[in-house]
Order: C-alpha cells, then sequence, then structure tokens
C-alpha cells in the first residue's frame, strides 16, 4: 500500500507554536513521514528535532541535504543522534544538489557526484556502526574515527534523491530508498527500471527498497493561479543542467529549448509562459480535493511506495492553504488551527 509523506519546513510559514501543530495533525492524520529540505531557508537537522520531539510515530527524514555542505562523520553523528531520540523512525536523506547551490551559493566544488556520493554512503555506514573507523577515499578520509554513544538502537535508513540513469542505478545498490523528484506518473517506471537494475547489481529487488518521490501539490479553487506559482518554481529549476535533461529525457525537450533561450536573453516572465499547460499537468497537481486525491492515487498505481505531498500555496496568504493541503488527505481528528 502506498503511503503519502508531506515536505514541510520549519517557519515557513508559519511560528514554532503553529509549525508543531500543523506536524502534530499530520500524524493524526496518517501520513507516514514528514519531509524536510534546505536551500537557503531553515535548516533540515533543526527541522527534523522538532519533529521528532513534537510526535511520537511520525516518521523523520530530509529531502534532501547535499552532501557537500556536511562531511559524512558529521551526517553521521547526526544520524546517530536523531536515531537515539526517534528510534525507528529517522531516515537520512542524502543527494548531490547542483552545480549552481553547491559551487555559486555555497562555494564548494561539484566535481565527480556519483563518485562522491557512493563514498560518502560507504564512510557513513561504517561510522553508524560504531566501530573505529580508518578510511582512505579520493574525497574523504577517516584516521581511527569513532562515535563516542552507542549506534542508535534501530538503523537510520537512508535515502539517496535521484534523477539521472547513474543515480538511479547507484540508489538500487547502496541505498535502502530512492527519492525522485518533478516527475510524472507515466514517467515513474522508467525510473524504477534503473533503480531495479541497480539492486540486482547488489543482490536485491525493489521490494528491498523505498520508492518515493516528491510530487508538488496545490488543493486549491484557484487553478490558474496555482499553475502560475508552480511554472515558476518549475523555471528555476529548468535553468539548472541536470534538470533540464531529466526533463527532455522525460519528453520535455521543445519546453525546455523555449524556457532555456528565453531565459539565457534575459526575458524571465518568458521563461516562465514557456512551461507548458502540457508540462504542467504531467509533473504537478493542482486543483480541488477530489482532482488532487486521484492524481496522487495514479503515482501509487506507477508503483511508488510512498509519495510525498509537496504543498504549494495558491494564494497570497500561504498559511490557510498549506493548511487545506494538509487535511485533503487523512482521517482522524485534526486540530483547529
Amino acid at each position: 500500500m502506498t503511503r503519502l509523506g508531506l515536505a514541510s519546513s520549519l517557519l515557513r510559514p508559519f511560528a514554532l507554536d503553529e509549525y508543531v501543530r500543523y506536524v502534530r495533525e499530520a500524524e493524526t492524520r496518517g501520513y507516514s513521514t514528514v519531509w524536510s529540505g534546505e536551500t537557503t531557508g531553515t535548516d533540515a537537522v533543526t527541522t527534523m528535532g522538532v519533529v521528532a520531539t513534537h510526535t511520537s510515530r511520525l516518521g523523520i527524514a530530509n529531502g534532501i541535504i547535499p552532501l557537500q555542505t556536511r562531511t559524512p562523520h558529521v551526517l553521521a553523528m547526526t544520524a546517530a543522534t536523531l536515531g537515539h531520540i526517534a528510534p525507528g523512525r529517522v531516515a537520512l536523506g542524502l543527494g548531490v544538489s547542483s552545480r549552481v547551490i553547491v559551487g555559486d551559493w555555497y562555494g564548494l566544488p561539484f566535481e565527480r557526484p556519483v563518485a562522491q556520493l557512493r563514498e560518502a554512503v560507504t564512510l557513513i555506514r561504517r561510522i553508524l556502526t560504531g566501530e573505529r573507523v580508518t578510511f582512505e577515499g579520493q574525497f574523504y578520509r577517516a584516521k581511527g574515527f569513532r562515535l563516542a554513544v552507542p549506534p542508535p538502537p534501530a538503523p537510520v535508513r537512508l535515502y539517496l534523491a535521484a534523477l539521472g540513469p547513474r543515480m538511479l542505478e547507484l540508489a538500487g545498490e547502496i541505498a535502502d530508498g530512492v527519492l525522485l523528484n518533478w516527475i510524472s506518473p507515466e514517467a515513474v517506471p522508467a525510473s524504477l527500471a534503473r533503480v531495479e537494475a541497480g539492486a540486482k547489481r547488489a543482490g536485491r529487488s525493489l521490494a528491498d527498497l523505498e520508492l518515493a518521490a516528491h510530487v508538488r501539490t496545490s488543493v486549491t479553487d484557484g487553478v490558474e493561479a496555482g499553475r502560475q506559482a508552480l511554472a515558476r518554481d518549475i523555471t528555476g529549476y529548468a535553468t539548472v543542467d541536470a534538470y533540464a535533461r531529466f526533463f527532455v529525457d522525460c519528453g520535455y525537450g521543445d519546453e525546455m529549448e523555449r524556457v532555456n533561450a528565453a531565459w539565457r536573453a534575459g526575458d524571465r516572465a518568458g521563461a516562465v509562459r514557456h512551461i507548458s499547460p502540457r508540462m504542467l499537468d504531467g509533473i504537478t497537481v493542482v486543483g480541488d480535493e477530489a482532482f488532487c486525491r486521484a492524481r496522487i492515487a495514479d503515482y501509487g498505481h506507477a508503483g511508488l511506495t510512498q509519495v510525498v505531498i509537496l504543498p504549494v500555496a495558491a494564494e497570497a496568504d500561504p498559511g490557510p492553504s498549506l493548511w487545506r493541503i494538509l487535511r485533503t488527505w487523512g482521517g482522524g481528528s485534526p486540530t483547529r488551527a
């Protein structure tokens, strides 16, 4: 059965007390996991800590932390700490992000990301065993490093964010799960085939992995406003090489050519206008409750084990929109916002 996750960032747009009510209601309504990401806003680890200490059953994951911004040693300590706070509920999501974010924004090297991610996962797993680790790799080193706390009482799962074939196969080979992004239900099987190919190399099958995807969702009566908000969001990704290649592979080559031509010419508004209705219909979910429930179900039918609702507010005041999206799924006894 496909589970539902919820992507949610601390303090955007809620104050702390309302954010706590929000994630508690997600737990009451039966969401599987709350996922927190980070770029230039709140950091994922603090958000995970808040969720861990204010819920009792909800899974806690990040989607994603760029591996270049923290060493594997720190990531392993983070995983161990959260694993003791919320045993059996924690997953660590890792990815390589993009050259713009890592190189331009953070000022860090961005090279051979697939090889670097493989090495990071290897080192994190060794550290989490509690053994004294000596490791000599191309990207990372450790000499006699050992956690000063016991390993978590339950394993911390490792997820990889993946777009292209090599990263999808790596996830299948070495991770506990994969997190897809900006994908239509119709394109999911092709991505899962790549994950399965990697899993088979390691003597595993798809049944051994969590197969998740972020799905940007706007539950709204103002459908056009929601679509415009998402068109702007897609444009920001479409101008990044890795995502542009992925969108081309998914059949949106004409859109990518026009979007990037307008962007290079300095026509930002024109670039947004080149995000076609076909593309919006394919990789985003915008509409009333009934439509959104039906479209999200398509992702489960496509083979995902978890669909992560990433709420997108269409209205000027995002708070009520986020509550509406949350309450579109699940039951229980919801708290009042």
